[in-house]
């Protein structure tokens, strides 16, 4: 599955690809910057449903959309995380700057 977007009630959600990796990162980065430069966001969900691989790529990406959302004082969320991407965020730290819902 490639990554898609939808806006919902000033929450931009972004349905995380399988894999990601340099290349969807990269992806997702110029498209997310695109989507919060054109529409007033209050807060970002990364919806990790389908993911079942991230790399320090992904990691930086994350952070990345995170101090944006934080230059607008909106929120940063990730959802349906399984336990392999959890073990991710635990040994990266993104559960410090990033809200959790499982």
């Amino acid at each position: 599955m490639k990554h898609r977007f939808e806006q919902e009630k000033g929450n931009l959600i972004i349905f995380m690809p399988k894999e990601l990796d340099h290349h969807s990162a990269q992806d997702l980065r110029t498209e997310t910057d695109f989507l919060l430069a054109r529409y007033p966001v209050r807060g970002m969900v990364f919806d990790f449903q389908e993911t079942t691989f991230m790399d320090s790529s992904g990691i930086g990406m994350i952070l990345g959309r995170c101090k944006q959302m934080g230059f607008c004082g909106g929120r940063v969320c990730a959802i349906h995380l399984n336990p392999q991407v959890q073990k991710i965020f635990r040994m990266s730290g993104l559960y410090k700057v990033v809200e959790v819902e499982l």
